[in-house]
């Protein structure tokens, strides 16, 4: 493997993390004072996010046919799904019990005494339009697209997966000369796609800057000061179960949580500001493929937590229906807590690409055990949004603590190399974005 050496560094002003940072200072301020102009940037953090998700289709195909067919076991691939749905599953569980036991210590919505009747749910139904969880049978019928080429048309993430891992089994199978002229097209491909991305995140500040402005613009700091509360729980909830990955990454591969972070704190900000996961999703497969992990654990397991490892979005919802709860006066039992948490394990799933996911799983939860009603989930349209920037940011930690447990899991991970980046001594560069892809696989 040919070892890079550590870059120059370039002047603080010049680094993405430093203009993403000014970008949101900007935006709020301008969505403060300026809120007419506010609302009018919302183009700007919509387009980039609708870029961002044309490539993810594309990109997430050709990088698990890639690794499938390099790897050309089935069952180490099958094992690897495997282990992710595993891991998934104990995490999100745990965030379900941190959320709701932050809720019960910091109490956020006692003494609110709001009455249900006296709320319109209008707003929810404009928000989630008409939406549902799917069924058991239904979530998993789902993932099987009408067509292979229906997959990429709808852009849903698991259908994409299914087609790709398919592809790439039938490659590693197929061999000779066929095999090699397909693998090298599709890495050739893979360089073009991430190329492509380069350079829309170029538009990195711009879209930051339209997507604070708006949110500010919309809801107003008054919003957050009126449920400053509720706020301190969540942030106190995500930095609990920030510290439980930290151990987790400690324990099982000796690395440090916070050296993580920084290595991806582009994404973990630009995610923060838009509310969006997947526009960082590409950059975050290649920085974890840069630092160590098996293109095909990456391939795998990051688009699959997108629909599975929601860990901010598990925290949100069990503090929500607590907090809820709280502020319409309902005393909930232990016995009534263990309830929701029973039926959040399966609301909480299947959740991505549904409109108004939040609403739609904190209402039927409500309606499934009868705890309070419906109605008092519309108290949560107007904290949802900066709620929703806690959970992507969450989410984004969580997909990089899985990524690297499941390579170190399957010894598919260089932890060398790991180091040597999160250290800094091997340096990342965007604009490099594909050159050392290629050699990371084995």
């Amino acid at each position: 493997m040919k070892q890079e050496t550590a870059r120059v560094k370039k002047p603080f002003y010049k680094g993405l993390f430093f203009q993403i940072m000014v970008s949101i200072i900007a935006g709020i301020l301008v969505g403060y004072l300026w809120p007419t102009v506010g609302i009018e940037l919302k183009p700007l953090g919509d387009g980039f996010i609708k870029l961002i998700k044309m490539m993810i289709a594309p990109l997430v195909f050709s990088v698990v046919v890639v690794g499938i067919a390099k790897i050309g076991d089935i069952k180490a691939v099958g094992r690897i799904g495997g282990k992710t749905i595993l891991y998934f599953e104990v995490v999100t569980t745990l965030a379900l019990i941190i959320g709701m036991v932050v809720a019960n210590l910091t109490n956020p919505g006692v003494g609110m005494h709001v009455d249900p009747a006296s709320l319109s749910t209008a707003g929810i139904e404009a928000t989630t339009k008409g939406s549902e969880l799917p069924s058991g049978t239904s979530f998993f019928l789902n993932i099987i697209p009408d067509s292979a080429i229906g997959a990429f048309v709808n852009n849903s993430m698991l259908q994409v997966l299914l087609v790709s891992c398919l592809f790439g089994f039938a490659l590693s199978h197929v061999g000779g000369r066929t095999s090699e002229v397909i693998l090298d097209f599709m890495e050739r491909v893979n360089e073009v796609l991430f190329k492509i991305v380069g350079y829309i995140m170029k538009l990195t500040a711009i879209a930051t800057f339209g997507a604070m402005a708006f949110a500010v613009s919309q809801y107003g700091i008054d919003t957050l000061l009126s449920l400053g509360k509720l706020f301190a729980a969540m942030t106190v909830a995500c930095l609990v179960f920030i510290v439980v990955l930290a151990v987790i990454m400690r324990i099982f591969i000796g690395l440090s949580l916070w050296k993580l972070v920084l290595y991806i704190r582009e994404e973990i900000m630009l995610a923060f500001a838009t509310g969006s996961s997947e526009a960082v999703m590409p950059q975050l497969m290649n920085k974890f493929e840069h630092a160590g992990c098996n293109r095909a654990v990456v391939g795998l397991v990051v688009p699959t937590g997108y629909s599975f490892n929601l860990d901010g979005a598990s925290i949100y919802l069990s503090l929500a229906l607590v907090f809820l709860a709280q502020a319409t006066g309902v005393n909930l039992s232990f016995g009534d807590q263990l309830m929701i948490l029973g039926v959040l394990l399966l609301t909480s799933k299947g959740m991505a690409g549904i409109p108004g996911s939040a609403f739609v799983a904190l209402s039927a939860t409500a309606a499934a055990t009868g705890s309070f009603p419906i109605a008092a989930v519309a108290l949560m349209l107007a904290p949802d949004r900066f709620m929703g920037n806690y959970r992507t940011t969450v989410n984004i930690i969580g997909y990089a603590v899985a990524a690297f447990v499941i390579a170190r899991w399957e010894n598919l991970l260089d932890i060398n190399r790991a180091k040597d980046v999160l250290d800094g001594q091997i340096a990342y560069e965007a604009k490099n974005t594909v050159e050392s892809a290629p050699g990371l696989i084995g």
